[in-house]
């Protein structure tokens, strides 16, 4: 894939999961699938456990973009890295030594990836861009699929690309919440080159397509 291109990762919250293998082979086309896990404890949602992601990486045609909502990730993210994850983001705000687990992540194969929540400033992240392959602007509160795309986060994401073009840092910039055809173009505006949708993928006739439109809005949108 070119280093230019927008990278789709459509979320399985929004899938059918009674029929998971075939939703996955739905987004065939897909760049990675986002994986949404969520303990009941740092967001009001329990979702799924390694054992279930292990299963979803076993029968996904693309590689796992896990996206761990849970308390403690410095103890339980490393597992899901164990699984053969593509790439695994834990929260900032729930990490207690966040360099450190990124460089654990890494030692055991997998991207790196930190979140923020809306509401959290990322200027503390700008020191330590290396460390970490990528960085999830939230742009809805974390925790349920379905949430209206909050655009008060886009000078935080703006911000975050300018410095890492300043300090020529080839970290990807993710944004996840409310994203389809309307606000994916001012997300790539504002810097991001990863993108995560759920509906607007899976409530799709054809989901392969919608990835392809998803992208191509993206590219064109991008600096």
């Amino acid at each position: 894939m070119p280093t230019d291109a927008s990278r789709i990762n459509p979320s399985i919250l929004a899938a059918d999961f009674v029929n998971m293998e075939a939703e996955l082979a739905r987004i065939a086309g897909a760049d990675f699938v986002h994986v949404d896990v969520m303990d009941n404890h740092f967001v009001p949602n329990l979702t799924f456990g390694p054992q279930m992601v292990g299963r979803i990486q076993e029968t996904s045609p693309v590689p796992l973009d896990v996206h761990l909502m849970i308390d403690d990730p410095d103890r339980w993210a490393p597992a899901y890295a164990e699984l053969g994850a593509a790439s695994v983001t834990f929260h900032l705000e729930a990490a207690a030594s966040p360099i450190a687990l990124a460089r654990r992540l890494r030692s055991i194969g997998a991207r790196a990836g930190v979140a923020v929540k809306p509401g959290t400033p990322v200027e503390n992240l700008f020191d330590s861009l290396n460390e970490f392959d990528q960085i999830l602007v939230m742009t809805v509160e974390p925790g349920f699929g379905g949430q209206s795309f909050m655009p008060e986060t886009m000078p935080k994401l703006r911000a975050l690309a300018d410095e890492a073009k300043r300090r020529g840092s080839s970290v990807w910039l993710q944004v996840d919440g409310g994203i389809g055809e309307s606000t994916i173009a001012q997300a790539a505006e504002a810097g991001a080159d990863t993108f995560v949708a759920g509906s607007a993928v899976f409530g799709a006739d054809d989901p392969d397509a919608a990835i392809l439109s998803l992208r191509a809005t993206a590219s064109r949108h991008r600096h």
